[in-house]
């Protein structure tokens, strides 16, 4: 079943009220709001690196409180353990029974605060939860429910004391972002509400978790041509291909493309999607996926610059077929 034109402007129009919502706390950012609600609805999670004070905590409380929904935050430290995540199983004396206590990550939204400063072991109590939408304790599989997304953060600056990313876990993130400082105009708004404190601020439920779920669903039946499927292909083909590329794009990469790309269609109230969505969403969906040459990296290359660069040369098909 594909999408509908009618669907896909209805989609749009309730999307537009979720980031309206959200950008009424956090100011100016429109983009990273509705690239958060596309990795939201696509059922995907989110990376961001960011400096301290840029509200990544303020976006994810105020996404949960959009859908009517619960958000965790976790403070990601050296000494933090996995059962700190996932939970931890308890004796009860009283009932001479174990019972399960559940962990942070049982929530609509979790915010994974400085991922990179907890041990691998703990990071990678992350990759089941963020996978498959459940966590195994002892044993004993729990599911943490749906709507469920990660918004983990990075401190860009500071790096001592910290254990990078593996590329594994990387490209577990369907999208990775920055919020970034203000502009002037909504640095100026922000000043004059500053009697306000940040978790003072509540966003009104647009949806509930069920309507989320039934959004993620329809996003999925939005029609992509066979040409744009080719698109996709040549444009990870050439990321394996470039010179200062030790590593590319991978499959699951190319798949989290497409499935963005749907989201976005539909945010933009069409039932298909255009080389245009794909070119938008590109180098936040791709570029963390890459891993390039050591001498290319000290030549200045980045993974944005090398995804811009494929852009340009890999031309997008010129024709639609008939949904």
């Amino acid at each position: 079943m594909t999408m509908t034109a009618e669907e896909a402007a209805a989609f749009a129009a309730t999307l537009d009220r979720l980031v309206g919502a959200v950008e009424e706390v956090l100011l100016g950012k429109n983009r990273v709001i509705r690239l958060a609600f596309t990795a939201f609805l696509s059922e995907g999670h989110l990376l961001l690196d960011d400096v301290p004070g840029t509200g990544k905590t303020s976006l994810a409380r105020a996404m949960a409180q959009s859908v009517a929904g619960t958000s965790n935050r976790v403070q990601f430290t050296p000494d933090i353990l996995p059962g700190d995540i996932t939970g931890v199983t308890v004796y009860d004396q009283r009932s001479g029974l174990f019972e399960f206590h559940p962990g942070p990550v049982f929530a609509n939204i979790v915010l994974a605060d400085e991922i990179n400063r907890a041990s691998p072991k703990t990071q990678s109590a992350l990759l089941e939860v963020m996978e498959e939408g459940q966590v195994t304790v002892d044993g004993q599989t729990h599911p943490v429910g749906h709507p469920f997304m990660v918004i983990a953060t990075q401190n860009p600056v500071e790096q001592a004391g910290t254990y990078r990313l593996p590329e594994a876990q990387l490209d577990r993130f369907l999208i990775r972002s920055s919020i970034g400082y203000p502009d002037h105009a909504s640095t100026i708004r922000i000043l004059e509400g500053a009697d306000q404190r940040a978790h003072d601020q509540r966003v009104d439920a647009q949806l509930d978790a069920d309507e989320i779920i039934e959004l993620a669903a329809l996003a999925r039946t939005v029609y992509v041509d066979p040409t744009i499927h080719d698109y996709v292909s040549r444009l990870v083909d050439a990321t394996r291909t470039a010179g200062e590329v030790r590593l590319g794009v991978s499959v699951r990469g190319a798949l989290a493309l497409i499935r963005t790309a749907k989201t976005h269609a539909a945010g933009r109230g069409r039932h298909y999607v255009v080389p245009d969505d794909i070119k938008a969403l590109a180098e936040p969906v791709l570029a963390h996926r890459i891993i390039l040459d050591p001498e290319a990296e000290f030549d200045g290359v980045t993974a944005s610059n090398m995804i811009a660069q494929v852009l340009i040369e890999t031309p997008p098909p010129s024709t639609r077929q008939a949904v």
